[in-house]
Protein backbone atom coordinates (compact mmCIF):
# COMPACT_ATOMS: atom_id res chain seq x y z
CA UNK A 1 0.00 0.00 0.00
CA UNK A 2 1.29 3.59 -0.91
CA UNK A 3 1.15 5.77 2.59
CA UNK A 4 1.52 9.09 0.51
CA UNK A 5 -2.33 8.24 -1.55
CA UNK A 6 -4.13 8.28 1.90
CA UNK A 7 -2.53 11.90 3.31
CA UNK A 8 -3.49 14.11 0.63
CA UNK A 9 -5.99 14.81 -2.44
CA UNK A 10 -2.84 14.37 -4.67
CA UNK A 11 0.56 13.86 -4.54
CA UNK A 12 3.77 14.66 -6.53
CA UNK A 13 7.15 13.46 -6.70
CA UNK A 14 9.38 16.54 -8.16
CA UNK A 15 12.94 16.21 -9.43
CA UNK A 16 14.92 19.89 -10.25
CA UNK A 17 17.99 20.29 -11.42
CA UNK A 18 19.55 23.85 -11.51
CA UNK A 19 22.23 24.55 -13.68
CA UNK A 20 24.87 27.77 -13.65
CA UNK A 21 25.31 28.39 -17.11
CA UNK A 22 21.94 28.44 -19.14
CA UNK A 23 20.91 25.12 -20.87
CA UNK A 24 20.46 25.24 -24.74
CA UNK A 25 17.49 26.20 -26.62
CA UNK A 26 18.35 25.48 -29.91
CA UNK A 27 15.18 23.76 -31.39
CA UNK A 28 17.03 20.55 -32.81
CA UNK A 29 18.76 19.79 -29.29
CA UNK A 30 15.31 20.39 -27.35
CA UNK A 31 13.60 18.11 -29.91
CA UNK A 32 15.93 15.59 -29.78
CA UNK A 33 15.58 15.43 -26.03
CA UNK A 34 12.51 15.20 -25.53
CA UNK A 35 12.17 12.74 -28.48
CA UNK A 36 14.40 10.53 -26.63
CA UNK A 37 11.74 11.11 -23.40
CA UNK A 38 9.01 10.39 -25.13
CA UNK A 39 10.82 6.73 -26.67
CA UNK A 40 10.87 5.94 -22.95
CA UNK A 41 7.06 7.10 -22.39
CA UNK A 42 4.81 7.45 -25.39
CA UNK A 43 2.40 9.02 -23.81
CA UNK A 44 4.04 11.77 -23.01
CA UNK A 45 2.86 13.29 -26.55
CA UNK A 46 1.83 16.75 -25.62
CA UNK A 47 4.69 19.78 -26.49
CA UNK A 48 4.37 23.13 -26.35
CA UNK A 49 6.87 26.67 -25.05
CA UNK A 50 5.33 28.59 -22.04
CA UNK A 51 5.32 32.02 -22.50
CA UNK A 52 8.00 32.42 -20.06
CA UNK A 53 10.34 30.07 -22.73
CA UNK A 54 10.16 27.00 -20.87
CA UNK A 55 10.07 23.73 -23.28
CA UNK A 56 7.59 21.49 -22.01
CA UNK A 57 6.50 17.55 -22.72
CA UNK A 58 3.32 16.25 -20.77
CA UNK A 59 0.97 13.25 -20.51
CA UNK A 60 -2.88 14.10 -20.78
CA UNK A 61 -3.67 15.97 -17.37
CA UNK A 62 -7.28 14.88 -17.17
CA UNK A 63 -5.85 11.32 -15.74
CA UNK A 64 -5.73 10.43 -12.17
CA UNK A 65 -1.87 10.21 -12.79
CA UNK A 66 0.75 11.98 -15.20
CA UNK A 67 3.85 13.17 -15.42
CA UNK A 68 5.47 15.91 -17.55
CA UNK A 69 9.42 17.54 -17.94
CA UNK A 70 10.39 20.72 -18.69
CA UNK A 71 13.46 22.68 -20.04
CA UNK A 72 13.68 26.40 -18.50
CA UNK A 73 16.57 28.85 -19.04
CA UNK A 74 18.36 27.29 -16.34
CA UNK A 75 16.61 24.77 -14.80
CA UNK A 76 15.39 20.89 -15.98
CA UNK A 77 12.41 19.84 -13.74
CA UNK A 78 10.79 16.16 -13.79
CA UNK A 79 7.69 15.95 -12.12
CA UNK A 80 5.06 12.63 -11.72
CA UNK A 81 1.83 13.38 -10.13
CA UNK A 82 0.21 10.34 -8.45
CA UNK A 83 2.49 7.73 -9.09
CA UNK A 84 1.13 4.33 -8.09
CA UNK A 85 4.69 4.53 -5.78
CA UNK A 86 7.76 6.99 -5.58
CA UNK A 87 9.83 3.94 -7.45
CA UNK A 88 7.16 4.72 -10.51
CA UNK A 89 8.75 8.01 -10.42
CA UNK A 90 12.30 7.62 -9.88
CA UNK A 91 13.18 6.06 -13.37
CA UNK A 92 11.44 9.28 -15.20
CA UNK A 93 13.45 11.60 -13.02
CA UNK A 94 17.37 9.16 -14.02
CA UNK A 95 16.07 9.34 -17.28
CA UNK A 96 16.40 13.34 -16.93
CA UNK A 97 19.71 13.45 -15.18
CA UNK A 98 21.09 10.57 -17.60
CA UNK A 99 20.12 12.26 -20.68
CA UNK A 100 21.40 15.89 -19.81
CA UNK A 101 24.93 15.45 -19.95
CA UNK A 102 25.21 14.27 -23.38
CA UNK A 103 22.56 15.87 -25.00
CA UNK A 104 21.88 19.23 -22.94
CA UNK A 105 25.86 19.84 -22.35
CA UNK A 106 25.03 19.41 -18.34
CA UNK A 107 28.40 18.50 -16.51
CA UNK A 108 28.57 17.79 -12.82
CA UNK A 109 30.79 21.01 -12.58
CA UNK A 110 27.39 23.06 -14.03
CA UNK A 111 25.22 21.94 -11.06
CA UNK A 112 24.37 25.08 -9.19
CA UNK A 113 21.70 22.79 -7.36
CA UNK A 114 19.45 19.01 -7.23
CA UNK A 115 16.17 18.90 -5.73
CA UNK A 116 13.96 15.65 -5.17
CA UNK A 117 10.90 17.07 -3.44
CA UNK A 118 7.50 15.47 -2.43
CA UNK A 119 4.65 17.61 -2.30
CA UNK A 120 1.13 17.34 -1.32
CA UNK A 121 -2.26 19.40 -2.31
CA UNK A 122 -5.21 19.21 0.31
CA UNK A 123 -7.87 20.35 -1.32
CA UNK A 124 -10.22 22.87 0.80
CA UNK A 125 -12.99 25.59 0.25
CA UNK A 126 -12.38 27.94 3.14
CA UNK A 127 -9.48 30.37 4.70
CA UNK A 128 -6.51 28.58 4.26
CA UNK A 129 -4.84 30.07 6.51
CA UNK A 130 -6.88 30.20 9.13
CA UNK A 131 -7.18 26.14 8.96
CA UNK A 132 -3.47 25.94 8.57
CA UNK A 133 -3.03 28.24 11.85
CA UNK A 134 -5.95 25.58 13.57
CA UNK A 135 -3.74 22.44 12.37
CA UNK A 136 -0.38 23.56 13.23
CA UNK A 137 -0.52 26.04 15.62
CA UNK A 138 1.91 28.97 15.88
CA UNK A 139 4.23 28.26 19.30
CA UNK A 140 3.64 30.08 22.01
CA UNK A 141 4.96 33.34 20.96
CA UNK A 142 2.51 33.71 18.44
CA UNK A 143 -0.47 32.52 19.85
CA UNK A 144 -1.96 35.11 21.39
CA UNK A 145 -1.59 36.90 18.18
CA UNK A 146 -4.43 34.93 16.75
CA UNK A 147 -6.46 35.78 20.05
CA UNK A 148 -6.88 39.12 19.14
CA UNK A 149 -10.61 40.13 19.19
CA UNK A 150 -12.17 40.23 15.51
CA UNK A 151 -8.91 39.61 13.54
CA UNK A 152 -8.38 36.53 11.00
CA UNK A 153 -5.49 35.15 9.81
CA UNK A 154 -4.54 36.18 6.27
CA UNK A 155 -1.17 35.25 5.55
CA UNK A 156 0.36 32.21 7.55
CA UNK A 157 2.45 29.73 5.12
CA UNK A 158 5.21 28.26 7.56
CA UNK A 159 8.52 27.42 6.30
CA UNK A 160 11.81 26.44 7.52
CA UNK A 161 14.99 25.34 5.90
CA UNK A 162 17.53 22.75 7.78
CA UNK A 163 21.30 21.89 7.41
CA UNK A 164 21.36 18.03 6.58
CA UNK A 165 25.72 18.29 6.63
CA UNK A 166 28.61 20.30 8.44
CA UNK A 167 29.13 22.52 5.62
CA UNK A 168 25.42 23.15 4.74
CA UNK A 169 25.51 21.79 0.88
CA UNK A 170 22.63 19.04 1.45
CA UNK A 171 19.17 21.06 3.23
CA UNK A 172 15.87 19.97 4.08
CA UNK A 173 13.16 22.62 3.49
CA UNK A 174 9.58 22.32 4.44
CA UNK A 175 6.81 24.53 3.27
CA UNK A 176 3.39 25.26 2.93
CA UNK A 177 1.76 27.39 0.51
CA UNK A 178 -1.85 28.30 1.25
CA UNK A 179 -3.89 30.36 -1.59
CA UNK A 180 -6.86 32.71 0.18
CA UNK A 181 -6.96 36.34 -0.61
CA UNK A 182 -7.90 39.82 1.58
CA UNK A 183 -11.14 39.75 -1.17
CA UNK A 184 -11.98 36.53 -0.40
CA UNK A 185 -11.97 37.12 3.40
CA UNK A 186 -13.43 40.11 3.31
CA UNK A 187 -16.42 38.18 1.10
CA UNK A 188 -16.70 35.16 2.45
CA UNK A 189 -16.48 33.88 -0.78
CA UNK A 190 -14.32 30.76 -0.96
CA UNK A 191 -13.28 28.73 -3.69
CA UNK A 192 -11.79 25.19 -3.62
CA UNK A 193 -8.37 25.25 -4.13
CA UNK A 194 -5.57 22.96 -2.84
CA UNK A 195 -2.71 24.08 0.58
CA UNK A 196 0.06 22.42 -0.73
CA UNK A 197 2.82 21.30 1.09
CA UNK A 198 6.63 20.32 -0.27
CA UNK A 199 9.03 18.87 1.50
CA UNK A 200 12.86 19.30 -0.47
CA UNK A 201 16.10 18.11 -0.23
CA UNK A 202 18.49 19.94 -2.21
CA UNK A 203 22.30 19.58 -3.00
CA UNK A 204 23.83 22.75 -3.64
CA UNK A 205 26.85 23.28 -5.57
CA UNK A 206 29.16 21.28 -7.84
CA UNK A 207 29.63 17.42 -7.99
CA UNK A 208 32.70 15.76 -7.89
CA UNK A 209 34.18 15.23 -11.44
CA UNK A 210 33.20 11.86 -11.30
CA UNK A 211 29.95 12.69 -9.56
CA UNK A 212 26.38 11.30 -10.42
CA UNK A 213 23.72 12.72 -10.53
CA UNK A 214 21.63 9.85 -10.49
CA UNK A 215 23.69 8.14 -7.87
CA UNK A 216 22.96 11.64 -5.93
CA UNK A 217 19.34 12.35 -6.58
CA UNK A 218 19.02 8.35 -4.51
CA UNK A 219 20.76 10.01 -1.89
CA UNK A 220 18.51 12.51 -1.70
CA UNK A 221 15.78 10.21 -2.15
CA UNK A 222 16.14 8.23 0.84
CA UNK A 223 16.95 10.89 3.04
CA UNK A 224 13.34 12.83 1.76
CA UNK A 225 11.38 9.69 2.67
CA UNK A 226 13.28 9.15 5.63
CA UNK A 227 12.97 12.52 6.92
CA UNK A 228 8.91 12.90 5.84
CA UNK A 229 8.10 9.66 7.69
CA UNK A 230 9.78 10.61 10.95
CA UNK A 231 9.26 14.44 11.01
CA UNK A 232 6.55 15.73 8.82
CA UNK A 233 3.63 13.06 8.32
CA UNK A 234 2.21 13.03 11.63
CA UNK A 235 3.52 16.08 12.93
CA UNK A 236 1.62 18.28 9.68
CA UNK A 237 0.17 16.03 6.82
CA UNK A 238 -2.01 13.98 8.75
CA UNK A 239 -3.43 17.32 10.94
CA UNK A 240 -4.27 19.09 7.88
CA UNK A 241 -6.20 16.25 6.45
CA UNK A 242 -8.04 15.79 10.21
CA UNK A 243 -8.40 19.69 10.22
CA UNK A 244 -10.33 19.66 6.49
CA UNK A 245 -12.45 16.43 7.32
CA UNK A 246 -13.40 18.47 10.21
CA UNK A 247 -15.15 20.98 8.41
Amino acid sequence: MNIYDSLSDDYFVNMNLYTEMPLPSQRETVLEFFGRFQKSYPTMRNFYTRDSGAFVLEEDKDQPSYRWVNIEERRICSSCVNPTTIDDAVPQHALALELAPYMLSVSPLDCEALDFLIGFDFLYRGNHDELVAEALGMGPAFDGVLGIEGARPLNFEPSVTMALTDDCRRQARLMIETRTNAYQVRREDYTEEPISVYFTIRQYGSLPHNGSFVETLDELRQDCERLLEKHVIEQVLRPLHLAISQK
